[in-house]
């Protein structure tokens, strides 16, 4: 009886795992997923940086993303009521 008794404890203590270890373990994948997302984004906006040299090297015409810039020929975008 007694034997049964100090298997079973000592099966709980190797097959189970505390909470703070799966909580480890889910930080760990947590702050890998955030890195990987992170150097994703770094190759992202050097690949377009490297884009836009090689285009002004080559005399072409930058791409824009978003809303146009005013121009000497167009109005300012103003969107307030000031003036």
């Amino acid at each position: 009886m007694a034997n049964d008794d100090e298997r079973h404890d000592s099966e709980a203590g190797d097959s189970g795992e505390g909470r703070g270890d799966r909580h480890r373990r889910a930080m760990e994948a947590r702050e890998a997923q955030r890195k990987a997302k992170a150097a994703a984004k770094l190759r992202e906006n050097l690949m377009r940086r490297k884009t836009q040299a090689r285009a002004r090297r080559a005399g072409e015409e930058d791409l824009t993303q978003g809303l146009p810039a005013a121009g000497p020929g167009l109005p300012a975008a103003k969107t307030d009521e000031s003036s």
